[in-house]
């Protein structure tokens, strides 16, 4: 379903180790000046880490300022508890999304096992991450055994190390109100809020808001082709967004049209309800603030909320 990417950070090469093997042994000034200048590189390496933090730090602090007095669409409680039904009426079938903490199977899409409130994916590294800072909150959790084989799986649709025992575990601890806690702390901080927040630095309404969190969910945080900044990044360069000073109502349906191409390029014949008879029926609607009653169909059913 999506794929969480992963930052690696590749180890510096030891540099004055290889001068000091390739050099005589009577060369210890030479050796000397080498690990001098890796020293000095490492330290070079080092400010320029610490630089950018402190410009990403800047940088976000000065966002946080722009959107800070901005009405809290979607973030409002009454419209996240409508954004979790939406979601789940595509992942669970079934508006009532907490239902879901202790759903596990495999669909078909080469992800894995998907589980829980989001669709959390064992080939889809999210649901690996989950367990992990669980473990670390409750490091006794029945599901912590299975961190060897998750990370085995992790990037492929593999049960291997998983079955026969991984699902019943999983749903038993889905009976817990720490492990349901932890499945919307990760959705939150995964999905949720980075959506949220880059479309009200987009310009968008609560609507608008809605599209990025649906999209990040499906297609995961990702920068290639298929994650959610691939896709936004191509829909700005055919439509300019509200905060560019376009048209909001213009630039979603550019976005939805990149996004439906994307699914369909990734699953040719998948139902792409979510989008069609969804976010682009509220969009044709005008209906910019997800204001209720709200009516929709998913997979050929009809959900409502009043």
């Amino acid at each position: 379903m999506k794929r969480v990417g992963v930052l690696l950070l590749g180890a510096l090469p030891v540099i004055a180790a290889g001068v000091y093997l390739a050099v005589p042994d009577d060369s210890a000034d030479s050796a000397g000046t080498a690990s001098s200048a890796s020293s000095s590189s490492q330290a070079t390496d080092k400010s320029a880490r610490d630089d950018a933090k402190d410009r990403a730090e800047k940088e976000r602090e000065a966002d946080d300022a722009l959107i800070a007095d901005l009405p809290p669409g979607l973030a409002a409680p009454a419209k996240k508890e409508l954004a979790q039904q939406l979601v789940s009426s595509a992942e669970n079938s079934t508006t009532k999304w907490r239902t879901a903490y202790g759903s596990i199977e495999d669909v078909g899409d080469g992800d894995g096992y998907t589980a829980g409130i989001v669709g959390f994916c064992t080939g889809t590294h999210d649901l690996l991450m989950l367990v992990e800072r669980y473990t670390e909150a409750h490091p006794d959790n029945g599901l912590a055994k299975y961190l060897p084989a998750l990370r085995e799986v992790d990037g492929s649709d593999s049960h291997e190390g998983l079955d026969p025992g991984f699902t019943a575990t999983w749903q038993a601890e889905a009976e817990l109100p720490a492990f349901r806690a932890a499945q919307e702390e990760e959705r939150d901080r995964v999905y949720f809020e980075p959506a949220v927040r880059l479309a009200k630095l987009d310009g968008l309404g609560t609507l608008g808001q809605f599209v990025y969190y649906d999209a990040m969910v499906f297609h995961g945080p990702d920068t290639d082709a298929e994650g959610f900044y691939g896709l936004r990044e191509r829909a700005m360069a055919k439509a300019r967004t509200p905060g560019q000073g376009g048209s909001e109502k213009a630039y979603l349906d550019t976005f939805l049209d990149v996004r439906e191409q994307a699914m369909r390029d990734k699953r040719p014949g998948i139902d792409t309800s979510r989008v069609d008879t969804a976010q682009r029926r509220f969009l044709a609607a005008g209906n910019m603030e997800l204001a209720t009653p709200l009516v929709w169909e998913m997979y050929g059913d009809t959900y409502r909320v009043p």
